[in-house]
């Protein structure tokens, strides 16, 4: 082996392990592409009319759970608007998830959508159902978390899986 060899070999052999001391020779450092959002529909007309709708109601139920609670349901002041503002507002849901669906969206919020528009006639039938003052506080506590869910799953910001 040549001198110049054994030299090169010795000077790689005892410089330094990293390349933190050369600037020019420093690697790049390799990042992980950011996990893509999924663009938000929160602003949209349809979604941002869900979203003000499921609020007013939500706040319309929780007052219904500080008034007299010992009468049936239908008796409460203002329920049959009330009622009449949950089906428009389980017919909006449906007309969410249909449009999304015509996009060709392959995300939760379609298919929640669809499940709150069934769901919210449900709770109003367990509403008017319930027969006692306890069972009417219950209904309405799920009530207001079905609306609040309305609200949430419009209003959070979405991943896209990879």
């Amino acid at each position: 082996m040549s001198c110049d060899a054994v030299a090169a070999a010795a000077m790689l052999w005892l410089s330094p392990m990293t390349l933190s001391g050369h600037p020019a020779l420093q690697l790049a450092a390799v990042e992980a592409p950011a996990k893509p959002v999924a663009p938000s529909v929160a602003a949209e007309p349809l979604f941002a009319d869900i979203v003000r709708r499921a609020a007013a109601l939500k706040a319309e139920a929780e007052g219904f759970r500080k008034d007299d609670l010992s009468g049936p349901s239908t008796a409460l002041p203002g329920y049959a608007a009330f009622k009449a503002r949950i089906g428009e507002l389980a017919d909006l849901d449906m007309k969410g998830h249909l449009e999304l669906k015509a996009r060709g969206t392959d995300g939760d919020l379609k298919c929640i959508l669809r499940g709150i528009s069934q769901d919210l006639p449900v709770r109003l039938h367990e509403l008017e159902a319930a027969d006692t003052p306890k069972a009417r506080e219950d209904a309405l506590k799920e009530m207001t978390y079905l609306l609040r869910d309305n609200v949430e799953v419009i209003t959070t910001p979405a991943t896209v899986e990879s």
